[in-house]
C-alpha cells in the first residue's frame, strides 16, 4: 500500500505514516511507545498528565472572513487572528518532522445524507485508538477515495509559547472552519479531539436545516425514539440505558427532516465511582480495545480502583457503541415522539416533572439548567444554579438560539411532546431534603415516555409557569408537588422565586428570542 501523502496538509517528512491501523495494531503501537498500559479486562489505560479535561480557556475560532458574520463570538468561541492559526499549525508541522504519526479516516454523522469525512492524525497511537473507536469507521469502498471535510491534528508534545503564539498556556484548540482544519497542542485529553468534531458538526449541520444536539436517544420496540438532554449528574445516561429500549447513543446527535441519527460511532463515558451494579453496560465495554484515562490502576494486578479521584474526577472510557449490548447499529431512528429535559435542582424547588409547550422546551433548552451541589467543590456551601444553553455552551459555534429556533420548529413539525424532570431534591434543598429516588424517577421517565401521562390532570405552577401532572403511575400523589413536601412552606416560596429570578436573569442574555418564548419561563 502507498504511503499517504500528508504534504497537502503542511506535515512533511514525518518518519513513519501509519494509516488506518486496526485496534490491536494501535495497541501494539502503544505499548511499545510506553503511551500506557493493558488493563486486567484488557482496557488500554493512559494517564493524560496535566489536562485531564477539557481547557476551554485554551479554545479558539480563527477569525476567518468566511465565518466572521455567523460565529457567537465571546468566552466560548474566543477568536484569534488566522496568522494565530498558521504560526502554530506551522509548530505542530515542524514538530511532527522525523516523528511517527498516526492517521484515522473515519466520519461523524450515521445517516449518510448527513454524514462528514474527517481525517484525524496523531502523534500518540493511544489517541489514535480513541478517535478510532469514537467515530462511525468507514467501509473499505468508503475508504478508497477518501477525501476528508476536515482534518484534525493532534501534537499533545508540542507546547505552546503563550507570549510569542498568542494564547494563554501551553495548550491550544484552535479551530479554522475556512481551512476545514483543527489544532490540537499541547494537551494529551482525548476528549479535545472528539469535541472538536461535534463543535465542527455544530457549525455544518444547522446550515442544513439538521439540528446538533448534545443529548442521549433510544428507541423503543415500537420505533418510538426519545430524546435526553442534561447536564453532567443528571442522570442522562442511566436513564437513557433502558433493557427495554434500544440505544442509538449517549452523547451526540442530529435531527433532520427524516428523523434523528448519532453522530458519533462510540462512547466516552465517565468512570468515577462505576459499579458493575449500577452500570453494568459501561462496565462491561471496559475491555480490550476500549481506552480509559486517569483511573488509577494497581500496578501489579492491573485491577481499576474507580472510586479513586486522586488523578481527577473526571475519569474516562472511550469504546465503540457495539461493546453495548442493546446498541441500535446503524445509529439512525425516526422522529422523536418524547424530548425529556434533566436537571438535578439542589434547591429542592421545581417540580419532579412537568409538561412543556413548544415555547417552554425551547426556553429550557435555552437554559440548560442544573444545579452544583454543596460541598462538591471548595467554597460552595450552598446550591449554585448552573446555566449551559441547549445544554451545551461549549460546543457551539453559532448563536443559541439559532439552535432553540431549529429544536421549536421540528418540535411543532412532528408534534414531539417535551417534559421537564427534576432528578435532584425533594423536601427541601440539599442537606434539608432527600434526593428523588431512582425508581421513581423511572416511573415518571417511563410515564413520559409511553404516553400515560398525558392522561393525567394539570395544575398551572404560578412560579415556575409549569404544567405539573396531578398523578403519575407510580408515583406517590404528594411527591409531584414540591412545595407540599417542604415542613416550611414560605420557605419553599422564597427559594423558588429566588431560583426564577436566576431563570429571569440568565435569558436576557440571549438575543434575537421570541417574546412567546420569553413568557414561556419562570416568571418568579
Amino acid at each position: 500500500m502507498a504511503r499517504l501523502d500528508l504534504n497537502s496538509i503542511g506535515i512533511n517528512n514525518p518518519k513513519a505514516v501509519y494509516h488506518n491501523l486496526p485496534p490491536a495494531a494501535l495497541v501494539e503501537q502503544a505499548l511499545r511507545r510506553q503511551e500506557g498500559l493493558l488493563s486486567e479486562s484488557g482496557a488500554f489505560t493512559v494517564k493524560t498528565g496535566k489536562y485531564t479535561g477539557r481547557s476551554p480557556d485554551d479554545r479558539f475560532v480563527a477569525q476567518d472572513t468566511e465565518v466572521m458574520g455567523d460565529i457567537d463570538w465571546g468566552k466560548v468561541n474566543r477568536p484569534v487572528p488566522p496568522a494565530t492559526f498558521d504560526r502554530i499549525h506551522k509548530k505542530i508541522c515542524d514538530y511532527l518532522v522525523d516523528k511517527d504519526v498516526f492517521v484515522f479516516d473515519g466520519c461523524a454523522g450515521a445517516d449518510p445524507a448527513y454524514r462528514h469525512r474527517f481525517r484525524v492524525v496523531n502523534e500518540m497511537a493511544s489517541q489514535n485508538l480513541f478517535i478510532h473507536q469514537l467515530l462511525l469507521r468507514p467501509e473499505a469502498d468508503e475508504l478508497a477515495n477518501f477525501d476528508p471535510d476536515f482534518t484534525i491534528i493532534a501534537a499533545p508534545g508540542l507546547k505552546c509559547d503563550p507570549q510569542a503564539d498568542g494564547v494563554n498556556s501551553e495548550a491550544a484548540i484552535i479551530i479554522s472552519y475556512a481551512r476545514r482544519m483543527v489544532i490540537i497542542a499541547g494537551s494529551a485529553y482525548a476528549g479535545e479531539i472528539k469535541k472538536s468534531v461535534f463543535s465542527v458538526m455544530n457549525y455544518l449541520l444547522p446550515k442544513k436545516g439538521v439540528l446538533s444536539m448534545h443529548c442521549s436517544a433510544n428507541v423503543g420496540t415500537e420505533g418510538d425514539s426519545a430524546l435526553f438532554f442534561g447536564l453532567s449528574g443528571t442522570g442522562k445516561t442511566t436513564l437513557s440505558a433502558d433493557p427495554q429500549r434500544r440505544l442509538i447513543g449517549d452523547d451526540e446527535h442530529g435531527w433532520s427532516d427524516t428523523g434523528i441519527f448519532n453522530i458519533e460511532g462510540g462512547c466516552y463515558a465517565k468512570c468515577i465511582n462505576l459499579s458493575q451494579e449500577h452500570e453494568p453496560d459501561i462496565w462491561n465495554a471496559i475491555r480490550f480495545g476500549a481506552l480509559v484515562e486517569n483511573v488509577v490502576m494497581d500496578p501489579e494486578t492491573r485491577q481499576y480502583d474507580f472510586n479513586d479521584a486522586s488523578l481527577t474526577e473526571n475519569t474516562r472510557v472511550g469504546y465503540p457503541v457495539d461493546y453495548i449490548g442493546n446498541a441500535l447499529i446503524p445509529g439512525v431512528a425516526g422522529h422523536p415522539q418524547t424530548i425529556i429535559f434533566l436537571t438535578a435542582d439542589a434547591f429542592g424547588v421545581l417540580p419532579p416533572v412537568s409538561r412543556l409547550s413548544p415555547e417552554a422546551a425551547m426556553y429550557h433548552y435555552l437554559s440548560g439548567y442544573t444545579a452544583k451541589l454543596s460541598g462538591t467543590e471548595r467554597g460552595i456551601d450552598e446550591p449554585v444554579a448552573t446555566f449551559s444553553a441547549c445544554f451545551g455552551a461549549p460546543f457551539l459555534p453559532l448563536p443559541p438560539a439559532a439552535y432553540a429556533k431549529l429544536l421549536g420548529e421540528k418540535i411543532r413539525k412532528h408534534q414531539a411532546r417535551a417534559y421537564l424532570v427534576n432528578t435532584g431534591w425533594s423536601g427541601g434543598p440539599y442537606g434539608v431534603g432527600s434526593r428523588i429516588k431512582l425508581p421513581l424517577t423511572r416511573a415518571m421517565v417511563s410515564a413520559c415516555l409511553n404516553g400515560s401521562l398525558e392522561g393525567a390532570a394539570f395544575r398551572h405552577d404560578p412560579i415556575f409557569n409549569l404544567e405539573v401532572p396531578t398523578t403519575c403511575p407510580g408515583v406517590p400523589d404528594h411527591l409531584l408537588d414540591p412545595r407540599a413536601t417542604w415542613k416550611d412552606q414560605d420557605a419553599y416560596d422564597q427559594t423558588a422565586r429566588k431560583l426564577a429570578g436566576l431563570f429571569a436573569k440568565n435569558i436576557t442574555k440571549f438575543t434575537n428570542v421570541a417574546p412567546e418564548v420569553l413568557a414561556s419561563g419562570p416568571q418568579g
